[in-house]
């Protein structure tokens, strides 16, 4: 019988917050922590961002391990120390020796990427730093996870552009629901504020520097961001064995490929993966009243996640509650969906719905409730959140107010 899988544990570091709580706080509240880059900006036309202010990694790590840390794995770390501690579970103990930790990433170590090939280009050095392949390779956060908790399970790391947290929270869903593992951490993880990353994402020029405002007619495109969002999923029945305060239960997913263009959204691949998580759940699309949506504030994406949206959910998509938390913690690209579950899953919590902030004006081509600029209570029984990647790679969750 498959099992069915609890969400008992969240986590996040992000620009809104260093804890999951502060980044419900100031979703809830409305406010962007969009902000000029500063220094971080010299030489790119990329002004602002969504950074990770007041951050000293001295006070969350030792002297001796933080050499061993790119930024990316450091963020994946603390967030997933807050979700395991959130879940009422302890480090290196029994439970997380039999645990898995899957944890998405867009970028990987790019920081110690980039520092290496300054010191090798720029400043002609003829020695890289020894730990540079282990502290800068895509699974560098997944194995300091692992490292750092105990967690003695399948541990790996999974990497779909923008999906990326997403996808690796499904398949943590997966191990749970195939009986593999009865506790799992996942999430994703990424900090894309190089040098290099910035011009990259200035020649594609989908980058506003204004703000971010999805689906508003006057949008100028997305705004970086980087940080962490975890989750501690179970199985219901360890769940329950062990008492365990149960936020939401992840209900099923949809995933789909658009198989169509390396950057521009499809509706019929976006269309099949809502389509798609909603029958994994038999879940009717009149029980969803809540979407956390992609929501990049781009002109393609926005407008074609609002067709797709008509398509999938046919007349009730006039009544559905969206909103776009990218507005306030970024596009902190493979860790946005995971951050952005973690305030899905919020949601149900607490049954009130996130706003889309910086919203000014309606789009004729988003024509749908995007919940602009203010909060909203709401009676939430379940609710879908949106990744949708580069390359086509799509990947959706349902989330619902636990029933166990």
């Amino acid at each position: 019988m498959q099992q069915r899988v609890a969400i008992t544990g969240l986590g996040a570091i992000s620009s809104p917050g260093h804890t999951a709580k502060q980044f419900w706080r100031t979703l809830v509240s409305g406010t962007s922590a969009i902000a000029p880059l500063g220094s971080l900006a010299e030489g790119s036309r990329i002004q602002i961002g969504a950074i990770v202010n007041d951050y000293a990694p001295e006070t969350y790590f030792t002297p001796d391990k933080l050499p061993l840390l790119d930024r990316f794995s450091q963020f994946a770390v603390i967030a997933a120390t807050e979700a395991l501690a959130d879940a009422g579970l302890k480090p290196h103990s029994e439970a997380t020796h039999h645990a898995a930790a899957i944890i998405g990433t867009g970028c990987g170590g790019k920081q110690t990427d980039e520092e290496t090939y300054a010191h090798l280009y720029k400043n002609g050095r003829t020695r890289a730093h020894p730990m540079t392949i282990p502290k800068g390779m895509p699974s560098a956060a997944a194995c300091q996870v692992s490292l750092n908790l105990g967690i003695g399970g399948p541990v790996f790391s999974v990497a779909s552009a923008c999906a990326s947290g997403a996808h690796a929270i499904i398949q943590a869903s997966l191990l749970i629901q195939s009986g593999i593992v009865d506790i799992a951490l996942a999430g994703g993880t990424d900090s894309p504020f190089t040098y290099g990353l910035l011009k990259s994402w200035e020649a594609l020029r989908v980058v506003s520097n204004d703000t971010c405002r999805p689906f508003s007619a006057n949008r100028s495109g997305m705004v970086l961001g980087e940080g962490a969002g975890m989750l501690v999923l179970e199985s219901e029945k360890h769940a329950r064995h062990r008492n365990a305060r149960i936020y939401a239960e992840l209900a099923g997913f949809g995933m789909s490929s658009d198989a169509s263009h390396i950057t521009r959204p499809d509706v019929n691949g976006i269309t099949l993966a809502m389509q798609r998580a909603l029958e994994s759940t038999n879940t009717a699309a009149e029980s969803v009243s809540y979407i956390n949506a992609h929501g990049t504030g781009t002109t393609a994406n926005d407008k074609t996640e609002t067709e797709a949206l008509h398509k999938a959910f046919g007349r009730h998509a006039s009544t559905l509650a969206i909103s776009s938390t990218k507005s306030m913690h970024g596009h902190a690209l493979g860790a946005s969906s995971a951050l952005e579950l973690v305030a899905t899953t919020l949601a149900i919590h607490h049954q009130i719905a996130p706003p889309t902030a910086n919203f000014t004006e309606a789009d004729e081509d988003c024509d749908l409730d995007y919940i602009p600029n203010e909060a909203r209570p709401m009676q939430i029984h379940a609710a879908l959140s949106n990744a949708f990647a580069f390359g086509g790679l799509n990947a959706v969750t349902v989330v619902k107010k636990p029933e166990f």
